[in-house]
């Protein structure tokens, strides 16, 4: 595994082959799983940090449901409104707590959430994300994370999933535990940093469907075979390229 890290070429073609391979399983490309605009799915990832979807995506619903906005326009919002994200900004922080109190940690996440609100407003007069259209993905990236709480996953994350479909890769806990197993990184290797490590090995021309495919199908992959504890490896198609895969399937050629 070493001597792989050491050569880029190859795990670059490794990295290809799992996404052909994953691609095949689940199906690409993969539809977005929601449309909202930047400074929304900025709150929605937030929100979800450390939080299953079904909660952080009620605490979202919550916050448009206690302050909500102009209806929004398009054929997918079903008739709902928008957030007025000036009402959360302005509203008393504990009054933002409660109503998201279903996430993990809403007693550091609501602060912070008024916080980058408020930096927002400074930064551009008004609360919107519109500066980041003029922007390439490395600058509207910096951007972001020159917001107080927003880091790599997160700026990719508002890029990639939002409307405005940006060639962005976040890295979440499971494609990143897929990348480690498959020797895509080293186990050493951080969330974090790993961003720019598994993005350099995707071709610099795809497009933004392909590169969120990519997170999608890891993603996909770490929760449906590759799990945290007792991974499926009987029935995972990365077998072959998988040396934790290969170590765990030692014991049983010995005992063949």
């Amino acid at each position: 595994m070493t001597d792989l890290f050491t050569d880029p070429a190859a795990l670059r073609a490794k990295a290809l082959e799992i996404h052909r391979l994953l691609c095949r399983i689940h199906g690409c490309p993969v539809p977005y799983f929601h449309s909202l605009d930047p400074l929304s799915e900025l709150v929605s990832s937030l929100l979800s940090h450390r939080t299953r979807n079904a909660a952080s995506g009620a605490a979202f619903k919550a916050l448009r449901k206690r302050w909500p906005g102009q209806p929004l326009g398009d054929q997918s919002s079903g008739g709902q409104s928008a957030t007025d994200w000036a009402a959360v900004r302005d509203a008393p922080t504990t009054e933002v707590e409660a109503v998201i109190a279903g996430v993990t940690w809403p007693e550091q996440k609501a602060p912070r959430i008024q916080a980058i609100l408020r930096r927002i407003t400074e930064r551009t007069g008004g609360l919107s994300l519109d500066i980041l259209n003029g922007l390439s993905v490395p600058e509207a990236r910096a951007w972001l994370e020159e917001l107080p709480g927003v880091g790599p996953k997160t700026s990719a994350a508002v890029l990639s999933f939002s409307t405005l479909r940006r060639a962005a890769l976040p890295v979440d806990s499971h494609h990143h535990r897929v990348a480690v197993r498959t020797g895509l990184i080293p186990a050493s290797l951080a969330v974090g940093p790993s961003h720019a490590v598994l993005a350099a090995q995707l071709p610099p021309d795809w497009d933004a469907q392909r590169v969120y495919d990519n997170h999608e199908v890891m993603m996909l992959h770490g929760q449906r075979c590759c799990y945290h504890r007792d991974p499926a490896c009987d029935r995972c198609v990365l077998l072959d390229l998988c040396p934790t895969g290969q170590a765990r399937r030692e014991p049983e050629r010995a005992r063949a």
